[in-house]
């Protein structure tokens, strides 16, 4: 699980990358719960590192979703391409 707090755009994004980057490279992960219920700010390079991780096959969005990311998903349409969840306890039983 990798918690999200604040704001992340194209300058902010290098620790969530970092962060992630293990997991990738792990095939005994199972999943990856990227709780996002804590950003304040996200632009479209949030999604470009969402969909990244997505690629995995193994990304789960835990929410609540904040507004701005779930204003990012609707306009984009990208929203149906995550497994999104109401809650990390939600996300850990998938």
């Amino acid at each position: 699980m990798i918690a999200c707090s604040g704001e992340f755009d194209q300058g902010s994004l290098e620790p969530l990358r970092q962060a992630c980057g293990p997991a990738i490279a792990d095939p005994a992960v199972r999943r990856i719960v990227l709780d996002v219920s804590r950003i304040t700010f996200a632009d479209s390079a949030m999604l470009d590192t969402m969909l990244y991780l997505q690629r995995s096959g193994r990304l789960v969005l835990a929410g609540p979703l904040p507004r701005c990311l779930a204003h990012i998903l609707e306009i984009t349409q990208a929203g149906r391409l995550f497994t999104i969840t109401d809650s990390v306890e939600e996300a850990r039983t998938l």
